[in-house]
């Protein structure tokens, strides 16, 4: 039996048509079959080591992306922080003061950064804490500058240096019973400012003791820019 069986090994032990052989322990491989099982083992051990590598790769990529945007928020935040305390800051108009320029509910963009190169100049529409609420924040424009005199008549005129200026800002004429502290000659300081709101005979501006005059170092931006509403929008005079 043992030469039968050597026999037929050396008789079917060719390769060359690609099917069958018999090896040294009598056992039947058929080519095409364990063709297709080796990949498939081969599939099985990587599977089996990538359930493990790829769960850390995961992890990694979730925990990188994560760290970005907490990276991209941190940055976003300076940013803001930066903007709001040097370089500008939304607002929103309380009252009529301002009419018929500004409206209530007004949103405004304030520039804080002109300032630290520049003085104010007149008719400025300035943002500032009136001197008896340190914690609120008016809306006027600039109408006398350091150093000048200004006075209102009793039709109403506004003087500065004993001069008329050039200006169509009020909505209406003073009246001659809200001229209060300008009824007589008011001079600034070398660093105050004489403010008005445009609708001045519904303003407290400078002409009541409980705002007075704005000093410089009090000034908290200028309002250049109004984004609502957007029948509205656009650069302020």
């Amino acid at each position: 039996m043992k030469e039968s069986k050597e026999n037929i090994s050396e008789d079917f032990f060719d390769l060359s048509d690609g099917e069958v052989y018999f090896d040294e322990e009598d056992e039947y491989y058929d080519f095409e079959s364990s063709d297709e099982l080796e990949p498939e083992e081969e599939g099985d051990d990587l599977l089996s080591g990538s359930d493990h590598g790829g769960g850390f790769t995961i992890l990694k990529a979730v925990l990188r992306e994560a760290f970005g945007f907490l990276i991209s928020l941190a940055v976003a935040w300076v940013a803001v922080m930066l903007l709001v305390t040097y370089v500008g800051t939304l607002c929103t108009v309380d009252g009529s003061s301002m009419e018929n320029t500004l409206h209530d509910g007004d949103r405004l963009w304030a520039d804080k950064l002109t300032y630290r190169f520049s003085d104010p100049q007149r008719f400025d529409i300035i943002i500032f804490p009136p001197q008896y609420d340190s914690d609120s924040k008016y809306i006027k424009r600039i109408i006398g500058l350091p150093g000048e005199t200004i006075h209102i008549d009793e039709e109403g005129n506004i003087y500065i240096d004993g001069e008329i200026p050039e200006e169509d800002y009020g909505k209406e004429t003073i009246r001659a019973d809200l001229r209060n502290l300008a009824a007589g000659e008011i001079t600034l300081g070398e660093d105050e400012y004489f403010v008005l709101g445009d609708n001045r005979n519904e303003s407290l501006d400078s002409r009541y003791e409980i705002v007075g005059t704005v000093k410089r170092d009090d000034i908290f931006g200028k309002a250049v820019f109004r984004i609502w509403p957007l029948s509205g929008f656009g650069f302020l005079d």
